[in-house]
């Protein structure tokens, strides 16, 4: 996409229905709040599945915790394409992908994701 060409970005893997994501989330908010003007963003890949009515369940998490930035998903729960390409088995898991698309961190999470945000975005 090319909304993303440039910045650092965020690929977290996730779903609605993973308490350990659902945990994270507000780590992953504070880091999006405090460099989203700085070159930096999210997408969420959700791992949903649209027989468990995970559509709704989806959007519902996105808004109760306030994840801001761009969300898609194909709610095909482990078949789910994005995943499939990258090796994602369990979650929650992450890349951090530098402007260029390499990828320059892996499962960061908590404060190591602001630690390693704040080395790489000066």
């Amino acid at each position: 996409m090319a909304s993303f060409r440039g910045k650092y970005v965020l690929v977290d893997f996730w779903a609605s229905w993973c308490g350990p994501c659902r945990v994270e989330n507000p780590n992953v908010v504070g880091a999006f709040n405090k460099y989203k003007d700085r070159n930096f963003t999210v997408l969420g890949v959700s791992l949903d599945d649209e027989e468990r009515d995970g559509h709704k369940k989806w959007l519902a998490a996105i808004a109760k915790d306030h994840l801001t930035w761009t969300h898609v998903s194909d709610l095909k729960y482990w078949d789910n394409a994005v995943a499939k390409q990258y090796g994602i088995q369990a979650i929650p898991q992450n890349l951090l992908l530098d402007p260029s698309g390499k990828i320059v961190a892996k499962n960061i999470r908590g404060e190591d994701l602001q630690v390693k945000l704040a080395e790489l975005i000066k």
